[in-house]
């Protein structure tokens, strides 16, 4: 039997750590698991006598506060790529912490793409489960869960090899769990074959909001990927205008001349840098006004067959460093909700409140979602899906989400838990009825109640 590292064997130390949108910084014990022993040292931490409350931390993408616990530890996995494999059916098995940054620069040279990406690569293996991430493709693909065949999850009850068929509750409160089941340190997925690393795209403006819906709705089925930008400030009979970018991995024989000559080439990096601090109240309605007016001026009415890389399409955000810090001290938060097929009139009500509030969100993407999957707290379901970043700092801003909230529950809607950061308890409870059946679950990997996290303790999910 191999025995559990000692504490000093793992880099531990105390750090200020908040989400993606910083609104909410905690002090947290920082524990960064090495390779080797990977799961012993996971076990130790949660045997730890000095571990009260714990959680696992990807690359902190998560906008609230979902990745952090305030005194708690917080335990980050290794990067691990180099142990990853691939055989010959593109089925990949790889570590937990490994991010799908470095599975797309190791493995679209070789043909192979992830099956679900979000609108960032930095996203680890363990947070794409833990949030059940989905992409522009869910109409066609679903979420990434969807792909995954089997997991390994470390928990303070012992460690679970999970599957839909072994294990099967605890894979699907794993799925969209966030974290709270345990630490996902193995997981083998089916990777998507690719002929190149291009995608082609089609580009179309919508003049309003039901020209958009209306695209989208008849012919989405034909793209794998879609999403849309909408003008959120845009009112009267504006009011939703859009561009719709759609397309599907390019094929070897739509490439041009120079691009056939190293069709996998995919070198992504970050071309910028965001300053450490800007002037606050820089994103306000008049600028995003303008900048929304020129963005949608630019698009062209429709084009075709466009060749453009992949991470130009899918991760244009990336190519910034730090571009969070973009919205100033106060931070960002993102509200994104989804509602069901059939409540596209509940859709145009909020963006008829958010276009009257003049939200100054420039980053406003519309998705639409096929069919969901087991998962007892996974996101996706059949429907439309909005999603804003929102500068931290109006007074108003509380109280217009809070009547926001109420209409997706009044449209049977939820929010996304990997967004979220500052729903009630009572709103979450109401937008996710099997959170029962998941606490259930979830004392069997974690009966004395370790795995906890601010979000989980301020949504009383736990």
């Amino acid at each position: 039997m191999t025995s559990s590292p000692s504490p000093t064997s793992r880099h531990t130390k105390k750090q200020l750590i908040s989400g993606w949108g910083r609104t909410q910084f905690v002090s947290s014990n920082l524990v960064e698991v090495g390779r080797s022993n990977e799961l012993d040292q996971i076990t130790s931490i949660f045997s730890d006598s000095a571990t009260r409350f714990a959680i696992p931390r990807g690359l902190g993408r998560s906008y609230g506060d979902a990745a952090q616990v305030a005194g708690g530890t917080v335990i980050v996995q290794p990067d691990d790529i180099d142990s990853s494999t691939i055989d010959e059916n593109g089925v990949l098995k790889v570590s937990g912490g490994t991010s799908l940054d470095a599975i797309m620069k190791k493995y679209v040279p070789n043909g192979y793409f992830v099956p679900v990406t979000p609108g960032t690569r930095f996203v680890t293996i363990g947070g794409a489960i833990a949030a059940d991430i989905h992409g522009k493709n869910h109409h066609i693909s679903g979420s990434f869960v969807d792909h995954v065949n089997t997991m390994q999850l470390a928990a303070p009850s012992g460690n679970f090899n999970l599957s839909a068929t072994e294990n099967a509750d605890i894979f699907w409160a794993t799925a969209g769990g966030m974290g709270l089941t345990g630490v996902i340190t193995m997981a083998s997925l089916n990777m998507l074959p690719i002929e190149t690393a291009y995608i082609n795209m089609e580009t179309r403006r919508a003049k309003d909001f039901d020209e958009l819906l209306s695209v989208m709705a008849g012919s989405d089925a034909d793209f794998r990927y879609s999403v849309a930008w909408i003008d959120c400030i845009a009112k009267g009979a504006s009011m939703g205008r859009g561009v719709l970018t759609r397309g599907d991995h390019a094929s070897l024989d739509q490439l041009g001349p120079k691009q056939k000559i190293d069709p996998l080439k995919y070198r992504p990096n970050s071309r910028l840098v965001a300053p450490p601090w800007f002037p606050p109240h820089i994103l306000n309605s008049m600028s995003v006004r303008a900048f929304n007016e020129a963005w949608f001026l630019k698009a062209p009415q429709l084009r075709q067959d466009q060749i453009v890389p992949l991470t130009s399409y899918f991760h244009p955000l990336d190519g910034i460093q730090g571009w969070n810090r973009m919205y100033g001290r106060n931070g960002f938060l993102q509200y994104q909700f989804l509602v069901p097929d059939g409540e596209e009139e509940a859709l145009r009500k909020i963006l008829e409140k958010i276009s009257k509030a003049k939200v100054a969100s420039f980053l406003a993407v519309l998705k639409r979602f096929g069919k969901a999957n087991s998962g007892l707290l996974s996101f996706p379901a059949p429907g439309w899906t909005l999603a804003l970043d929102i500068p931290v700092g109006a007074s108003s801003l509380s109280d217009l989400l809070d009547e926001l909230d109420k209409d997706v529950l009044e449209a049977n809607g939820k929010l996304y838990l990997a967004k979220e950061s500052r729903a009630s308890c009572d709103t979450i409870k109401q937008m996710y009825p099997k959170l029962k059946e998941f606490s259930r679950i979830k004392e069997i990997t974690d009966p004395n109640g370790i795995i906890v996290s601010d979000l989980s303790r301020r949504l009383c999910l736990t």
